[in-house]
């Protein structure tokens, strides 16, 4: 097949004027991707080889090799791994086919220190070779194939592919034509620096050819997660970090180097990042984390090794007890897998707790990042929700800005408190200003603030802890745990019940009258109207029948599509209010029954438009305020 031209995806086109006209700092983190790619290369072709033997040939050893040549101004970087046929050329180099390409063309920014950042996040590392060259071909045999073919370009919105004339080995290729300015990477010395200061834990010979034709091992060539603890600087822990996250120049907030030994045998070498991985809420909730048998690399995605409440983790872990022919179908089932899922998890777990209890302040930064993430395990059943709940922390109505645990809150209850309270909203200051908490706030009740999405639904999960009943402020019946004190029948001094402190206000026959007015007036739109005890200052709110789901539970799934509409809510009136109580005289003297009634629909509008509820009679909503507005002007 002759030379063929083709043209790059337009998301592509984006990534190539990022790199062209780059002014990074750094640029040399050009050569980590290109090494990080070969060593990539070389890990695919030694998993093959574990059931094709037959695949590798007489080439059995693995190496990746990079050649200056000052003269013609080239940097060559050679694998033997895996190779790429035609059509992966094509697939790899020149379309957005590539995981995460999209991704990253949508997400530059034009601030070069962030955009620097996400270079090898998405997988687009192969395009910093733009960086310092100013031409990049690309000769590569597939493994097991016949011929050889060049992809070049110069990332001028096109590139070309052609079948090559001389027979070339197994493996990879990148000639980078370098510009004048970056002369400084054909130097040994410099390349040296560069290779062990960012790939010197790569498993595989890194060999610098020298000016004289001699080979010159620059990297140790053993698994960094292999070598003793004693043995490697927290430099090299800094510089794997960034190999195996993509997190650019993010500092790891955690490191975890353990040998496990006894029942199942295996190694990990953990991080967890001082930020957000780019893709921590993506839909597919995919895991990090690179599995590996006795060092030979096996898959980093789409295995169950990690739960995915864990999926800001970075790093490895080796297996000494599977086999190595062992399928990346087959380890989702694994039992060993699953044996070193729930060690793994476990020690980050007690880990993350030894944290908060040392370094509190320095806890709470891993908290903001993933705390929401983190979250997500008390949903599972399977998953250690005891422990989990230990290292969750939360705002109150009285920690101020401060969190605390669930263990502080049941150690902090008041006499006599039954349940520990919560209340969901969208942020912080929206739930505290929800009237729901005025006769919590009265009684010096502490309300657990809970503003993630996820909290809507481990909350509906874990229905206790340690033996205290979790219970939303929102809902009808929570309630009951303020009618203990306050709505019991008060006695004299001569042993006789008075009246209910909170109806003798409106008297207790027109507190009938008036519920049953504004049932009548609302209808079908209230599942039940009631006075209420919970409310102080406010004259009216909206609570979850019982039984039902809370009203933001609720609102999530009709906005997902998965009910149809939301439920009838309980309207509740507070009997105290001067409102309520001017509504409930004048229906008894039968007057104004037309404001009465204009009056209960915008109640009932405000309750709902505070609980994020939509009014869905606009327009009626808007001539009672107007209606209502003139009266009170003319008055």
């Amino acid at each position: 097949m002759s030379k063929e031209v083709l043209k790059f995806d337009a998301e592509i086109e984006k990534i190539f004027q990022l790199m062209i006209h780059s002014i990074y700092e750094n640029k040399e983190i050009f050569l980590r991707e290109l090494i990080s790619n070969a060593s990539d290369a070389c890990d695919k072709l030694r998993y093959q080889a574990v059931t094709k033997p037959d695949i590798l040939g007489k080439d059995k050893e693995f190496k990746i090799t990079i050649k200056a040549d000052k003269e013609a101004k080239t940097l060559t970087i050679t694998d033997n791994g895996i190779g790429m046929s035609r059509a992966d050329l094509i697939k790899n180099l020149g379309t957005v086919a590539r995981s995460g390409t999209q991704r990253f063309a949508q997400q530059i920014t034009g601030d070069d220190a962030k955009d620097s950042n996400l270079i090898g996040q998405f997988g687009v590392g192969f395009y910093s070779s733009f960086m310092v060259a100013e031409k990049v071909k690309v000769i590569s045999c597939a493994a097991g194939g016949k011929k050889a073919h060049i992809w070049e370009s110069a990332g001028t919105g096109k590139f070309t592919i052609d079948e090559a004339k001389e027979k070339y080995p197994r493996g990879t290729t990148v000639i980078l034509h370098l510009r004048d300015e970056e002369a400084e990477y054909l130097d040994e010395y410099r390349l040296r620096h560069v290779i062990e200061t960012y790939s010197n834990h790569v498993a595989f010979t890194i060999a610098l050819i020298k000016e004289d034709g001699t080979e010159d091992i620059v990297n140790k060539g053993k698994a960094i997660w292999a070598r003793s603890k004693s043995d490697i600087s927290e430099d090299e822990y800094k510089e794997f970090y960034r190999s195996v996250s993509f997190m650019g120049q993010d500092e790891p907030f955690m490191t975890l180097h353990n040998k496990a030994e006894g029942v199942i045998e295996y190694t990990n070498l953990l991080y967890i990042p001082s930020s957000q991985p780019f893709d921590l809420f993506h839909p597919d909730r995919s895991t990090r984390v690179k599995l590996y048998v006795k060092r030979v690399f096996i898959a980093d995605e789409g295995i169950d090794l990690i739960p995915s409440y864990l999926r800001f983790l970075r790093g490895v872990v080796d297996s000494e007890d599977l086999p190595l022919n062992i399928s990346r179908e087959t380890v989702q089932n694994n039992l060993v897998v699953q044996k070193i899922k729930a060690s793994i998890t476990n020690r980050v777990i007690k880990e993350l707790k030894t944290k908060m209890t040392k370094d509190l302040d320095g806890y709470m930064k891993f908290w903001e990042n993933f705390g929401s993430v983190v979250k997500e395990g008390l949903c599972d059943g399977y998953e250690p929700r005891d422990e989990i709940i230990e290292i969750c922390r939360f705002r109150t109505t009285k920690s101020g800005d401060k969190t605390i645990t669930l263990k502080e809150y049941k150690d902090n209850m008041k006499e006599g408190q039954n349940a520990i309270f919560f209340i969901t909203g969208d942020d912080v200051e929206s739930a505290m200003a929800s009237p729901q908490l005025e006769g919590f706030k009265k009684k010096d009740y502490e309300v657990v603030l809970l503003t993630d999405s996820v909290d809507e639904f481990w909350v509906n999960v874990l229905h206790e802890y340690q033996g205290i009943e979790l219970k939303s402020v929102t809902r009808a019946d929570s309630e009951d745990s303020l009618e203990e004190k306050d709505s019991a029948k008060a006695q004299d001094e001569d042993g006789e019940k008075k009246e209910d402190v909170k109806s003798v206000n409106i008297g207790e026959h027109n507190s009938v009258e008036l519920v049953s007015f504004i049932k009548d007036n609302l209808g079908d739109r209230v599942k039940d109207v009631r006075t209420t005890h919970r409310l102080t200052d406010s004259p009216v709110c909206l609570v979850a029948a019982e039984g039902a789901m809370d009203i933001r539970m609720e609102r999530f799934m009709v906005d997902n599509k998965q009910m149809a509409q939301a439920n009838a809510k309980v309207f509740e009136i507070n009997p105290e209010h001067p409102i309520i109580v001017k509504l409930a005289n004048e229906l008894a003297e039968n007057k104004n029954i037309k404001t009465l009634s204009d009056t209960i629909h915008l109640l009932f509008a405000q309750a709902n438009i505070i609980e994020g509820e939509p009014v869905k009679d606009i327009a009626g909503f808007n001539k009672r305020m107007n209606e209502l507005m003139q009266k009170a002007l003319a008055a």
